[in-house]
């Protein structure tokens, strides 16, 4: 990675007005040796699991099933067809009698058996991994782009004696290396398509078994062992990374590791855009990388579906649009084609200058914290690029390589979802830093998951040095790795005794907007008794407050309402009042995604309005926030003082 590249890798959660606060409150949460956390969630300790009863892949599965029940689960299509479908309590069975039939042929129910999958994405990889995990095994992901002597090394290195594979062509290249001796301790190779009897007599002559997936089912039903669940400490995958240079590295991830990575995404935007069972996510970037693994792992746990593409990435919009995903992985490399063709098609300098116009106007909306696609501006520009992608998508992930702002910031406004971007790499499962909701800026990978720590430390010999905010990226937490396998002196390169996974990216924490106050402003005024609102951070305090100056109007009719009398200015000076809007404020902060650190903890009730005439408001109305901080600042600190 270029270094222009990875100094904008993270991000400090700061924020216009109230950065001095956040910066406090994150400083509040560092470690040993200047790491950092998330402000999110609240607990001083890691995040490690967000469910209860979802602490193994294999439960992660079950909690869907249980959801969904018989509901759909897994989707593929043939070409000009509609999608079918596969149930969660079909796709469970399947991984039973698979899981079951690999008892039969040899394989043992632990986390010592690793079992290789080489198969693009299907339901059937699906199928295979829920198997391995149903029986403690141990998922291997093989895949093309590795080359023939990576696949090799990857399957002696691992001692897999069983592959499940996709077509018979990568059957007959497994073969090839038999017959060359090159892989001599595998034994059984699993084909998810039909192949002929020629292919399973070549297997035979060189001691290879050859069976079908369907026949291992049939076997495994007809010989049915109890599932042998795995524990959060045992291994799920051991994802192999090509290098630069030598051999693949066998990153070993836990049951825990990815567990813990999924949930600190899910704590992240719990408030704003929470996964549901009717969500549906296509699935098209590979199954042997784990950031769409954790992705779907999200979808699985909430009981929603996942729709394969056909194969072939020409086709992908029409797969999209027979699909209608509302969550959309993808890498920047396809978000710059999807923004390139658009302005492509915007070929007179009319055009250009119309769909630019067009995409600044929605472009401000989403710096004020507004994210829609049914403005006048979709009705008439954009509702033929949302279309294209099926019309239902609400949220994208994008990650694995630094995204274009300029890209990031259109499409957030063309698309009308919400556009999140992270920052990892496999031996921390998939991310460690991801966008905060609401921070809808670009050019950075935001804040630390609440599964980790981060902190950066000196490199110098390229003259990186932590004191001035930059340096190498280490990361420590339940989502980091325990090694690479069979290779003490590369995970002791990576490990140190403390802990910390030194990841060899450089990184430089940025200052910035996190939240604008305006957007929280702007959620608590739709509150029905509150005119006015000023939300002020002290950098040397744990919480917000705010000034309320309540609808003269409005005010005396809600109060009614809610029981209380009296005039306009005895009901500011209600104790009982100003806490009937505090909690409508919570109220509407927690309907609005707010964070609890986002939302108020105590209120003043000011009864004039602020205007250009006292100096509180400009011109063009808006408010001048110096000023009232100074204005009220004997109120202010009267807030900090009672509610400590």
């Amino acid at each position: 990675m270029q270094t222009q590249e990875i100094l904008r890798m993270l991000r400090l959660p700061e924020l216009g007005d109230l950065g001095q606060f956040f910066r406090s409150l994150s400083a509040t949460t560092l470690g040993s040796a200047g790491a950092r956390r998330s402000v999110i969630g609240g607990s001083p300790q890691l995040l490690t699991h967000y469910y209860d009863d979802a602490r193994t892949m294999y439960q992660v599965f079950r909690r869907g099933l249980s959801i969904s029940g018989s509901g759909p689960c897994l989707g593929f299509r043939k070409p000009k067809q509609p999608y079918q479908w596969l149930s969660y309590q079909e796709v469970a069975d399947r991984a039973e009698f698979l899981g079951s039939g690999l008892l039969q042929h040899n394989c043992k129910a632990s986390s010592d058996q690793f079992i290789g999958v080489f198969a693009q994405n299907r339901p059937e990889w699906i199928i295979a991994e829920l198997a391995c995990y149903t029986y403690s095994m141990v998922v291997v992901p093989l895949y093309d782009t590795l080359g023939p002597g990576a696949i090799r090394y990857i399957i002696n290195t691992a001692d897999i004696s069983t592959v499940i594979v996709d077509k018979p062509p990568k059957a007959v290249l497994l073969l090839e290396h038999v017959e060359k001796k090159e892989i001599p301790g595998l034994k059984l190779i699993i084909i998810m398509e039909p192949f002929e009897e020629a292919l399973r007599e070549r297997g035979q002559e060189c001691g290879v078994l050859l069976k079908s997936m369907q026949a291992v089912e049939d076997c495994g039903q007809a010989n049915y062992h109890a599932p042998v669940p795995p524990k959060p400490d045992d291994l799920s995958i051991v994802c192999f990374t090509s290098g630069t240079t030598g051999n693949p590295k066998g990153a070993m991830l836990t049951h825990g590791n990815v567990v813990a990575d999924f949930s600190g995404f899910l704590k992240v935007t719990e408030k704003v855009i929470f996964p549901r069972q009717d969500d549906v996510l296509i699935s098209f970037l590979p199954l042997a990388h784990m950031f769409e693994r954790v992705i779907q792992s999200v979808v699985y746990c909430h009981g929603g579906r996942v729709g394969f593409f056909q194969g072939d990435i020409r086709l992908l919009s029409d797969d999209m649009k027979a699909l209608c995903p509302t969550i959309f992985p993808v890498v920047p490399r396809l978000l710059n084609r999807m923004y390139d063709k658009i302005f492509s098609q915007a070929n007179t300098p009319l055009k250009r200058w119309v769909l630019e116009f067009v995409a600044k106007r929605k472009q401000a909306e989403v710096r004020s914290g507004i994210i829609r696609n049914d403005s006048i501006w979709d009705e008439l520009f954009f509702n033929k690029i949302q279309a294209s992608l099926g019309g239902c998508v609400r949220m994208i992930v994008t990650g694995a390589a630094p995204a274009s702002p300029t890209v990031l910031g259109f499409l957030r406004a063309a698309l009308g979802c919400q556009v999140y971007e992270g920052y990892g790499q496999t031996e921390c499962t998939a991310g460690c830093t991801f966008t905060t909701p609401g921070d809808w800026t670009s050019g950075h990978v935001g804040a630390p998951l609440p599964c980790n720590h981060i902190k950066l430390v000196d490199v110098e010999e390229l003259n990186y040095w932590a004191k001035n905010g930059e340096g190498e990226i280490c990361v420590r937490g339940p989502n980091v790795f325990k090694g690479y396998l069979k290779d003490t002196e590369k995970t002791k390169e990576a490990l140190d005794r403390d802990g910390w996974l030194h990841t060899g990216d450089i990184g430089r924490w940025l200052p910035g907007e996190y939240v604008a106050p305006e957007k929280i402003e702007n959620i608590y005024i739709r509150s029905e008794p509150v005119a006015q609102m000023y939300v002020h951070g002290d950098s040397l305090k744990a919480f917000l407050v705010g000034i309320v100056v309540p609808d003269p109007e409005i005010m005396p009719a809600w109060a009614q309402k809610k029981g209380f009398e009296g005039t306009y200015e005895e009901l500011c000076a209600n104790k009982d009042m100003k806490k009937a809007i505090l909690d409508d404020l919570v109220r509407l902060g927690n309907a609005g995604g707010l964070h609890s650190f986002e939302q108020v903890k105590a209120i003043h009730i000011h009864s004039d309005m602020f205007s250009v005439q006292n100096g509180l408001l400009t011109p063009t109305l808006k408010a001048k926030r110096p000023q009232l901080r100074e204005y009220f600042k004997t109120q202010i600190e009267e807030l900090y003082s009672i509610s400590i």
